[in-house]
């Protein structure tokens, strides 16, 4: 129970620090990898690879809902050495979700499943980044589902193209 609560704290760190993750793209950002962004900050030590979806398809009683307000839509893959952090897979939809929901991630055909605190979500342990991580190394996009506090269904596609490079090269930079 210890190391999950350390889990726990970890993400809520990373929620923290990275809210203005790409709006200050000029100062951190220290690769692109196609579609895939590697940042890094120093005190304390933190890098993480981030991507913004390519599709975005919202949806309200099975119809698409055009007017949905959302902030920020984000996928990310963390390493924090100071926090004993390796490979954190985390996605904030820009929404409060449904208290009560989970956050499906899909890649090639293999679902996963993320809980759901606030507008974050995150797996319930490091086995879970490690097998998400190794299956978005291999697939081609990753589909990430979530219900919002107020009903509507998102679906939000995440090209995996420049993943692998991003992830490695995040992880490296935080050794």
């Amino acid at each position: 129970m210890i190391a999950k609560a350390a889990y726990v704290i970890g993400i809520v760190a990373l929620g923290f620090a990275t809210g203005g993750a790409v709006a200050q793209e000029s100062t951190n950002r220290v690769a692109a990898n196609t579609d895939w962004s590697v940042f890094v900050e120093e005190n304390p030590k933190e890098c993480w690879s981030v991507s913004k979806p390519k599709a975005t398809v919202n949806t309200r009683n099975g119809e698409v809902a055009n007017n949905v307000n959302r902030g920020e839509i984000l996928l990310f893959v963390s390493f924090r050495p100071g926090s004993g952090v390796n490979g954190q897979v985390a996605f904030t939809g820009g929404y409060p979700f449904a208290g009560d929901s989970m956050v499906s991630v899909t890649v090639g055909g293999t679902e996963f499943q993320l809980f759901v605190d606030g507008e974050w979500a995150w797996t319930r342990s490091p086995e879970d980044d490690a097998a998400i991580i190794a299956a978005m190394k291999k697939g081609a996009d990753a589909v990430v589902v979530g219900m919002s506090s107020r009903g509507t269904r998102t679906e939000d596609t995440f090209s995996l193209l420049g993943f692998t490079a991003a992830v490695d090269d995040a992880s490296q930079r935080c050794q």
